[in-house]
């Protein structure tokens, strides 16, 4: 079985050398950047299963590199931080990342984090085998392979978007909850992590609308907020 392999992006050589040190002990490999430039320029050779990001960095910001980053990779991000500013928060989500971890954070808890992003990487979303495809107006969904489509456009969603967008659309017609949603695609951890869901949520709808533009087919509101309870995929 092949190592997991965890790139950790930070400018402080102490906390890096701490945790690539801990990680190893875990069986993981690591990879370790200073710098988000060095991070950007290593990343496609290494070829990560999970990046630790620190936000606050010299010359380019974690901000800037995750950007750079979701324009062509799906990697999965936990961003690093000192700041437990819930606007930094949202905007991390926003731009894509998996989670968010304030400093100074124990090691357990950075375990669990790690584990529970990778867990829900590795397939913990996988289709029934009875169904191979879901179709649901003009949105096609090929479970096998894990892409969507909204008419003869591909919806390019990371591998989270994707977990939830699939789950609703299985379960069209039925609202789900905020804590069944959550405990589903990122574990059972974060059940009240609702703003997770939100900015997620708010992510899908984004891509399902720009995915619409020039066709022939209206972007119409796919999935339903019911306010303090949680969401359904509408039936076409």
């Amino acid at each position: 079985m092949n190592k997991k392999k965890i790139m950790i992006v930070d400018d402080e050589p102490k906390i890096v050398r701490f945790v690539a040190a801990n990680l190893k002990s875990l069986d993981f490999e690591t990879m370790t950047c200073q710098s988000g430039a060095e991070a950007l320029e290593k990343v496609e050779a290494f070829d990560p299963d999970l990046i630790l990001l620190d936000l606050m960095m010299p010359g380019m910001d974690g901000f800037e590199v995750l950007k750079r980053l979701r324009s062509y990779s799906g990697v999965p991000v936990i961003m690093l931080t000192a700041r437990s500013n819930g606007a930094d928060k949202v905007q991390g989500l926003n731009l894509g990342a998996d989670d968010y971890l304030t400093k100074p954070f124990s090691l357990d808890e950075l375990f669990a984090r790690v584990n529970a992003v990778l867990r829900r990487m590795d397939g913990r979303m996988a289709p029934p085998a009875a169904a191979s495809e879901i179709t649901l107006g003009a949105v096609t969904v090929n479970l096998a392979q894990r892409r969507i489509w909204l008419g003869e456009t591909e919806v390019k969603l990371t591998e989270t978007e994707y977990n939830l967008f699939a789950l609703l659309l299985q379960h069209a017609g039925k609202v789900m909850t905020h804590e069944q949603l959550l405990s589903e695609v990122w574990g059972s951890e974060y059940r009240d992590e609702v703003e997770y869901l939100r900015v997620t949520i708010a992510r899908i709808r984004q891509k399902i609308k720009s995915a619409a533009e020039g066709q022939e087919l209206a972007a119409a509101e796919l999935i339903v907020t019911y306010p303090g309870v949680g969401y359904m995929a509408k039936h076409a």
